[in-house]
Order: structure tokens, then sequence, then C-alpha cells
């Protein structure tokens, strides 16, 4: 499927801010993302916790103690993506998961090399970091071709450096979510926001903005249907760079039939299969 048209699209700049798990465990979470994960907590509460790298906020935990299991056949979060600078820090989190906790998969995209993980919750984690722009495969459409092999672990692990935190410069580099229709994931991210197309590969589609492989993936491959509900993704954030943007994107929300609400730094929408995504500029 072809890249969309600039016009419309969302400004090159644009990328992925926060995300927030509907936690029922908050003690247990918050020291999984901590001692494991590698993320500092900046702040927290008796039914929250925030926490980042290098006191930029990259992940909220949300203390929910009634919240009820996510059911098999509920769509949701795939997983988080952690984006780090460095092989030295995948080797880094590679070598915390494997003394720490457990790697559940690692895969060469083509575009990144991702190890992938789940927390004690059921969350979906990845974290990866990316090949020079200059090296990522091309589509036949003009955007990229991603793949999935086999990673070799050698050079990652040989590249650790002991470090039990994640550096500066990690951010969350996408969201990856199970939705119900490739068609309504679409109309939704793309038609209405305004990301890209960048790539498909069966049952998935990944967009993105700025030629950035993913910001947003959706895929149907688990055949989920019910909305999204109980523990997990409670929300997550597209950040963009100025007033005006958030601005257009308040009017193809409102053009699209999508409810805005108005928070204190920017504005939230449930979108499809009840996810509720939050813009607001960059601070």
């Amino acid at each position: 499927m072809a890249t969309q048209p600039d016009s419309g699209a969302l400004p090159q700049d644009a990328r992925i801010g926060r995300t927030a798990l509907r936690v029922t465990d908050l003690a247990e979470m918050t020291e999984f993302y901590r001692t494991v994960v590698g993320l500092t907590v900046l702040r927290q509460s008796e039914t929250t916790a925030v926490l980042g790298v290098s006191e930029t906020p990259l992940l909220v935990l949300e203390r929910d103690e009634d919240a009820a299991d996510r059911h098999r056949s509920a769509v949701g979060l795939f997983h988080n993506a952690f984006r780090v600078p460095s092989r030295e820090a995948l080797g880094d989190a590679l070598a915390r998961l494997q003394d720490r906790w457990q790697l559940s998969g690692a895969s060469d995209h083509g575009v990144s090399e991702a190890l992938y993980s789940t927390d004690p919750e059921g969350n979906g984690i990845e974290i990866y970091r990316d090949f020079p722009r200059s090296e990522w495969p091309a589509g036949s459409d003009g955007g990229v071709q991603m793949y999935t092999r086999p990673l070799d672990l050698g050079p990652i692990e040989a590249a650790a450096t002991g470090a039990s935190e994640l550096p500066a410069g990690t951010d969350v580099g996408h969201v990856h979510l199970e939705v119900s229709s490739l068609d309504a994931f679409r109309d939704f991210y793309v038609d209405t926001v305004g990301f890209e197309i960048q790539a498909t590969v069966p049952d998935a589609v990944f967009v993105g903005a700025g030629g950035y492989h993913h910001h947003v993936a959706g895929n149907t491959w688990n055949h989920r249907a019910e909305p999204a509900s109980g523990r997990g993704l409670s929300w997550f954030e597209v950040v963009v760079s100025d007033a005006a943007a958030l601005e257009t994107i308040r009017d193809r929300l409102a053009a699209g039939q999508y409810t805005a609400t108005e928070l204190d730094d920017g504005v939230a929408v449930t979108g499809p299969d009840d996810i509720e995504v939050r813009f607001r500029v960059e601070s």
C-alpha cells in the first residue's frame, strides 16, 4: 500500500511521548520496570508511579486493584517499545533480562534489532535500537521494508557495559497495538490523525511520521474483537512540536466525528477499540 501524501500528514518530528498502563500491583510493576527494564522512578504515590530516563517521563503506572485480567479476546497493547541509543545499551538490557527476568524473543527487523519480554501482568515489552536510516531496506511503495529474522545475540552480549539503568536518549520509539480491524486502524491513525503508512506485512500495518519506520503499529494476528478493558494499556501519547500542529489535530478529530476531551496539557480522544490516545505540544 502506498505511503500517504504529505498533505494532512503529521509534522516530521511528531513522536510518541508517554504510555500508561492500568495495573493491579503497583509496587511489583514499579520494581520490575526499575530493575529489569532499567527506568528511573521519577514520581510515586499510592495510586501512580511515573518512570522515565534523565527526568523525562516515559511510562505511567496507574493502580486499579479491581481491574480485571485482560480477556483473551480483548484488543489492546501488543507491546510498548523502548528505544535505546546504542548497542551497548541494548546489551545491558539483554543482561538484565537474562539475569533478572526472561527473554521471550529477539529479532532483526532490517530497520532495528529488538529484544522482547512480558512484564509481570502480561504486557508486552520491546527494547530495541535502530540501525542508521541509510541502512533501512527500501520498500517497493516508498516506505520501508521490515522483516523478522533471528537476531545474533553474541555481538549484543559482548557490547554490554554492566549498566543497571537505561541511558539518556532512551525514549518510547513506538506503540504496537492489537486491533479488531485494520481498516478502522488506518481510518483513524492515517486518515484522521495524519500518520503515514510506512510498511505492511500480512495482517499488520506500520505507520509513522517523518519517514520513521513506525510510531504506531496495528495487527490482527490473534483475531481479537472485544474492546480494550481491564488491566493493560490505559492510554498513550503523541507529541507534536507546536500549538498549530495540535490545533490541526483537533480540527481533524472533529471532522472525523471523534469527540475530543481537553486536558491540562493537550487533548485526548477515544479511538478505535476504545483505545485512548492523547496529543500534546512538546514541552
